[in-house]
């Protein structure tokens, strides 16, 4: 097992050398945990209650409280400036403050490939059958003060199942794939190169990027990803019942395509987070973390976790949101583990790396017990009040899909109800913190939401 990497007693001297990196963390949407946590203890900070009830939408398709409303920035079809139309399955999705008055959205596309691409591919990573597979981002730009879209574009093209991913210090959104297939692979007919790799899109690129595949994060079902500014380590999860927690930990910070090494979750003591058979795992009791080498990380098998797991590492039921928030100076990873807990309704884990070469800690932060706390939370954020914002994630006959907030006591409240019969992803805030961005999964619209957010 690798404890700590030899560089993370030298957080504070890694943050001092990059100084701004809480501030772009923030700005790209990554919000600290101040307000509500510095300012009343934790019991209190539990006393809110929500905004209210949910007032129905006359156009029928977002319920909100009263104060609260939204637009949609972007549709399905919608005209791109590159000439290609706004694709299908939007994704997570990251907001970067670009400065002169602009802000911009880098969205993903989950689209396969057989999939409608919203136009041709001009450049791309991997092709079937001669044409590039459809996945991959459009990013787009919005006038930082009225929300008016000045222009939208495909900035990455060629990959699979781009689910979801995370926001960087350094101006940047990881994309990941999904999809660890490829020739001769299940699903992988018709494929020339593997699948399964994260991709970084800069905020700032104004057309399709080059395609370069981030291999040495490892080749698995990624879902998401979360950068912790003050080492460079990028945390992963992967949408799996049986998957593990990761971490790339790199040769330079910020430099992810120089390589590194990739790591999977020990917790001391506890070898399923999951609670499916017993309560293992209590709401708020740490456990010590170390973590794990892994090798032949680029396998075409899809096998990483299984042995991750060879090696002592912690299961966790299918990881997906994830996100880096900051409590008193003090970075904190919250992952979505979509069917975890005794009714396998979710859970959050809350992951704290250690300072000065002390050990990480992981502890269960919440875990719904009914389906009107939430219900299959996937994609997550963290609001400038320090509040988890959750998306919905679940699929019955009629689906009913809400975002719902967690305060930092732990308390689970409604904030919207989606209607249209699809998913919520992609929950992010503005660099001012006053507008929420979200994702309608399918038929792809982007809206942007707007209150009175408590301080």
């Amino acid at each position: 097992m690798t404890q700590t990497p030899t560089f993370a007693p030298n957080r504070r001297r890694f943050l001092g050398a990059t100084a701004s990196a809480f501030a772009a963390l923030t700005a790209s949407g990554c919000m600290t945990r101040g307000a509500a946590t510095t300012a009343a203890p934790r019991a209190a900070a539990g006393s809110f209650a929500g905004y209210g009830a949910l007032v129905p939408d006359p156009a029928g398709l977002l319920d909100l409280p009263e104060g609260f409303s939204y637009r949609v920035i972007s549709r399905l079809g919608d005209a791109m400036d590159d000439g290609g139309t706004v694709p299908d399955r939007a994704d997570g999705m990251g907001c970067f403050d670009l400065g002169n008055g602009e802000i911009a959205l880098v969205r993903n596309h989950e689209l396969q490939p057989r999939h409608d691409a919203g136009g041709p591919i001009a450049k791309g990573f991997g092709k079937r059958n001669g044409e590039f597979v459809p996945g991959g981002t459009t990013t787009i730009v919005l006038d930082a003060a009225t929300l008016n879209v000045k222009r939208q574009f495909r900035s990455l093209g060629g990959t699979i199942r781009n689910c979801s991913g995370g926001v960087t210090p350094w101006g940047s959104w990881l994309t990941c794939e999904e999809a660890p297939t490829g020739p001769g692979q299940q699903y992988g007919e018709g494929l020339e190169r593997n699948h399964g790799w994260v991709f970084e899109v800069p905020a700032s690129a104004r057309g399709l990027v080059d395609p370069v595949p981030l291999t040495a994060m490892g080749r698995f079902n990624h879902e998401a990803a979360a950068v912790d500014p003050a080492t460079g380590i990028v945390y992963m999860t992967e949408d799996r019942d049986d998957g593990v927690l990761y971490r790339f930990v790199p040769k330079t910070p910020g430099q992810l395509a120089q390589g590194g090494r990739l790591q999977a979750m020990v917790a001391d003591g506890l070898s399923d987070t999951r609670n499916w058979h017993s309560p293992a795992m209590a709401v708020g009791q740490p456990y010590r973390v170390s973590w794990v080498d892994l090798d032949d990380v680029e396998a075409p098998k899809d096998d990483l976790r299984q042995r991750a797991v060879a090696k002592g590492a912690a299961l966790v039921a299918r990881g997906e949101g994830l996100h880096m928030g900051v409590n008193r100076g003090t970075s904190e990873v919250f992952a979505c583990c979509t069917s975890g807990g005794a009714r396998q309704l979710g859970q959050i884990l809350k992951l704290t790396p250690g300072l000065a070469g002390a050990p990480d800690t992981v502890e269960l932060f919440f875990e719904s017990e009914s389906k009107g706390q939430f219900d299959y939370g996937d994609n997550l954020t963290v609001a400038p009040n320090g509040h988890l914002i959750v998306c919905e994630d679940q699929y019955t006959d009629v689906v009913d899909n809400h975002i719902r907030g967690i305060t930092p006591a732990g308390e689970a409240y409604t904030l919207a109800r989606l209607t249209a019969q699809t998913e919520l992803a992609g929950g992010c805030f503005s660099p001012n913190g006053k507008v929420l961005f979200v994702n309608a999964y399918g038929p792809t619209a982007t809206l942007a939401i707007t209150g009175p957010w408590a301080a």
